[in-house]
């Protein structure tokens, strides 16, 4: 299980979130300057012990009205090769120095073991403690599995969410962008879902909200 840290970071992830979320197609805040808070979201664990993984949700309340973001980001001690497109910035972190923060979207060990989660072979962890189930995650999978490797997935930002495609194998993985209070393990999922991770986050009046997280589509026949 990975170590969570109680440490100083500069920037902070909020600090380097501001300035890359308006960047983003899903992002709905216009011209102003996101005002930022953390909302909910969970960790997952890299089997190797090196990349850290979290999906955070941030709510907005700047812009042109309050939104809640999902962001998978990746904490790696060295960059990726060829994902300076994927890169979100740079932090000093007080115990592991320097880390460079991606998209997560656009890494294969965290798109690996969100395939894993969603088919059951990975569990969802607290965002702030270390070693306990996140337990208000949910998932499902009615697929046949196992999924394509991380390699065969191809990333691309869409209006409300990214797009993951493995298009000879005929799967496509969707992660929310955008999150909207509804839909999880005890509704009716889109129909063609054959997999799906949903959780909670905060609202900004202080209320809980749940929804999807990520929609994972199979092909017939593929």
């Amino acid at each position: 299980m990975a170590v969570i840290h109680h440490t100083t970071l500069k920037p902070t992830k909020l600090e380097l979130l501001t300035s890359w979320l308006p960047s983003r197609p899903w992002y709905r805040g216009g011209a102003g300057e996101p005002q930022l808070a953390k909302a909910g979201g969970f960790r997952l664990d890299d089997p190797e012990g090196e990349v850290g993984m979290e999906f955070v949700v941030v709510a907005d309340t700047g812009g042109a009205g309050p939104a809640a973001y999902l962001v998978p980001l990746t904490y790696r001690g060295a960059p990726l090769d060829g994902a300076d497109h994927a890169l979100v910035g740079t932090m000093e972190h007080g115990v592991l120095g320097r880390r460079w923060v991606y998209d997560g979207c656009h890494d294969p060990v965290l798109v690996a073991q969100l395939l894993a989660l969603v088919e059951g072979r990975a569990q969802a962890q607290d965002q702030d403690v270390s070693d306990v189930p996140a337990r208000d995650v949910t998932r499902s999978f009615t697929g046949d599995g196992p999924a394509p490797a991380p390699a065969d997935f191809t990333a691309a930002d869409r209006r409300e969410d990214t797009e993951l495609s493995a298009a000879r194998h005929g799967v496509t993985l969707r992660l929310c962008r955008l999150l909207e209070p509804g839909a999880d393990s005890t509704a009716p999922l889109p129909a063609g879902t054959t997999g799906h991770v949903g959780g909670c986050w905060d609202l900004p009046d202080g209320t809980r909200a749940r929804g999807l997280f990520a929609t994972l589509h199979t092909t017939a026949g593929a």
